[in-house]
């Protein structure tokens, strides 16, 4: 996408120690915001003081969405001082009970000797809410890469828990079309997902069933945090299909699938770029360690490690290799995006897997929905459907307010710009059937009296108190990335914003008179066939063949023919 290459050495990547400053006995100051709260002790407290920090907790989970890290045993200044056994073990018991008042969990992640005295020891717990219908916690991870990198395998053995035979077994329960299975490469995008329950157990494979005897309406009943994979396909030939996935299914982060044999191609440099362009914390995973020569794999990380550090991306590279350096990686994603761990594993022997998912456990959630709970309904199509018994049905996010059964929305805008007013008759939410559902979460609807043929991707649905309209033409900031030569009023680019994917014509360069490689500029766009329902402050990308560039909606212009 961009010239990662450049402006970096090729050195094995950084420690966890290296991103601390080498001392972990020392924590940044605490924030009084944020999902993260320390205690030098919490022993034997008073009733007053047990409702305070109670009220205390829960304000803490909703900055977290349902899930914050308690330090016990650290001063508000971050000093890792630690308590006596006894101490420790009181204060332990009273966050026990302050999340029992909280209807939440308490997970022990982390025990360490304090900084002075060794003998006394400071504890790091994870603190979760308990499943209670729209609280459930869901982090999207898209998983992009190249052909043949593992990117289905790997999703298969996390969400089955089987370790794959070498031969394609676990990428099988990933693929949606049988031309996929037969060639093993993705061509559509598909979604698998993991639960995890309060203690951080993975419930996706039961107590004493086979690794599928749970469907995803047990798993989502199950669990109190939800990570979905959104897998893409790497083959060059489903580009823009990947930048779709992208772009339309909002993502929280990306996942860089390398294959350690194949090492960094040009198609991971194009997904890499997509993601940095929108913006999206990015994690590595090398795959297939355990068929890779050792100096092969080290080849790998040097480059994986060189163009995290380019100028362009300017990431701080970090191999995970501990269940501490999962920790504070997760703690350091909290407040960062520069921050990228690097996973090494097998899908076959299972190697590097166990960090990857206590990682995945710990993964924050990146965007904060409840401001959106309050708005006036949108939702956002991705997908359609013709469901026998059930008829037309669309899929995609809502990304503002409440939808119920029987809501009427306006649905557009089709080819003319026009909408119409249509009734959700169904809705299923991870594949279960639901009344409401809620900003933030991805959800199907089953409509009523509306054929199939007149919805398409990149429609929405929206409130009738919005009043929508639809655009020909907008404005937005761009900044070129990278084009061969220079970009004139008429050129014509694919934009991708959210679900909308259409190419468009320039219309006018407000400040200059051509763009190259790495010009900024207010450019006015006019789509080429059809308007679309865009909304200001959207991020767009935009491509035509090698050239790639990236932007932000300033201005719309609803009525432009």
């Amino acid at each position: 996408m961009t010239q990662l290459e450049d402006g970096a050495e090729a050195e094995e990547p950084s420690s966890m120690c290296d991103l601390f400053g080498g001392d972990l006995t020392k924590l940044p100051q605490e924030d009084d915001d944020g999902a993260c709260e320390y205690k030098l002790k919490l022993c034997n407290p008073t009733p007053e003081r047990f409702t305070h920090l109670v009220t205390q907790l829960h304000f803490r989970l909703r900055e977290g969405q349902g899930e914050c890290l308690y330090e016990i045993g650290v001063t508000d200044d971050g000093i890792v001082c630690g308590l006596s056994t006894e101490e420790l073990e009181l204060s332990l018991a009273t966050l026990d009970r302050m999340a029992v008042e909280a209807d939440a969990e308490t997970c022990l992640v982390r025990k360490r000797t304090g900084c002075d005295d060794p003998t006394l020891t400071a504890a790091e717990v994870l603190v979760r809410k308990r499943v209670v219908d729209q609280a459930l916690l869901d982090v999207r991870v898209a998983v992009a890469g190249n052909v043949d990198s593992g990117k289905s395998t790997l999703i298969g053995v996390l969400s089955t828990g089987i370790n794959d035979n070498g031969r394609g077994l676990a990428r099988a329960s990933v693929f949606k079309h049988k031309h996929e299975l037969d060639n093993g490469r993705t061509s559509s995008i598909s979604q698998e997902i993991i639960g995890f329950d309060g203690s951080g157990e993975i419930v996706n494979n039961g107590s004493a069933h086979s690794a599928r005897s749970l469907d995803w309406r047990e798993i989502t009943s199950q669990s109190s945090k939800l990570i979905t994979f959104i897998d893409l396909a790497g083959h060059e030939r489903y580009l823009k299909t990947a930048v779709f996935g992208m772009t339309g299914h909002l993502p929280d982060y990306a996942m860089i699938i390398v294959g350690a044999n194949m090492g960094v191609t040009r198609m991971t440099k194009e997904h890499l770029g997509i993601a940095l362009a929108l913006r999206l914390p990015v994690i590595v995973v090398v795959t297939k360690i355990d068929i890779c020569p050792d100096e092969v794999r080290q080849q790998t990380m040097k480059q994986i490690n060189k163009i995290l550090k380019s100028s362009a991306a300017r990431k701080f590279p970090c191999v995970i290799s501990s269940e501490s350096d999962v920790l504070d990686c997760s703690k350091q994603l909290q407040t960062s995006a520069r921050v990228v761990p690097i996973f090494s594993c097998s899908n076959v022997n299972g190697e590097g897997l166990g960090l990857l998912r206590s990682f995945l456990n710990l993964l924050p959630a990146r965007v904060h929905w409840e401001e959106q709970a309050a708005a006036p309904t949108e939702f956002f199509i991705d997908e359609t459907f013709f469901v026998t018994g059930v008829g037309t049905v669309v899929a995609g996010t809502l990304m503002a307010g409440t939808c119920h059964a029987n809501q009427t929305l306006m649905l557009g805008p089709d080819g003319n710009g026009k909408f119409i007013s249509t009734t959700v008759k169904t809705i299923q939410a991870k594949r279960n059937n639901v009344e409401c559902v809620y900003a933030g979460q991805s959800a199907s609807f089953g409509l009523k009296k509306v054929k199939r043929n007149q919805i398409r991707k990149g429609m929405v649905m929206v409130d009738p108190s919005l009043n929508p309209e639809a655009v020909w033409e907008f404005e937005a900031e761009v900044l070129v990335l990278q084009h061969p030569t220079t970009i004139t009023a008429n050129y014509q680019p694919v934009i991708h914003c959210i679900t909308i994917r259409q190419a468009a014509r320039i219309v006018r360069l407000n400040e200059h008179e051509v763009l190259r490689t790495g010009d900024r500029a207010n450019v006015r766009f006019r789509f080429m066939y059809r308007p679309e329902y865009l909304k200001i402050g959207a991020r767009l990308v935009f491509r035509e063949g090698r050239t790639k560039g990236i932007g932000k909606i300033r201005a719309v212009f609803p009525g432009t023919e």
